[in-house]
C-alpha cells in the first residue's frame, strides 16, 4: 500500500487578490433571483414590483411585465480620467 502526501502549493499574493477583487464583486453585484446568475457588464437586468431582479435570459420566463429594466455596470464606471483641458 503506497502513501500519499498533499503537497500544499504556498498562496500567491497575486492569488490572494484575485480571490478577495471575486469575493468583493460578487457581494456588491446583483444576482437574478430566478437562476442566482452574476448578470455581466453590459448585459440587461430586469426589475420586478417585489424588488426582485431577472436577467435577460431568464426574462422570457416570467408572465408579469418588470416595471424597470437596467444596465450592469462595471465597476470602473463614474471613475474615469477626463481631459479638461488640452497641452498646449
Amino acid at each position: 500500500m503506497a502513501l500519499t502526501r498533499k503537497v500544499e502549493t504556498p498562496v500567491t499574493l497575486e492569488q490572494e487578490l484575485l480571490r478577495r477583487g471575486v469575493d468583493d464583486r460578487t457581494k456588491s453585484s446583483p444576482r437574478c433571483a430566478d437562476c442566482r446568475r452574476t448578470p455581466l457588464v453590459g448585459e440587461r437586468v430586469h426589475r420586478y414590483e417585489d424588488g426582485r431582479l431577472c436577467c435577460e435570459l431568464c426574462r422570457p420566463l416570467r408572465r408579469d411585465e418588470p416595471v424597470g429594466s437596467e444596465l450592469v455596470l462595471g465597476s470602473e464606471h463614474g471613475h474615469a480620467v477626463r481631459i479638461t483641458r488640452a497641452a498646449a
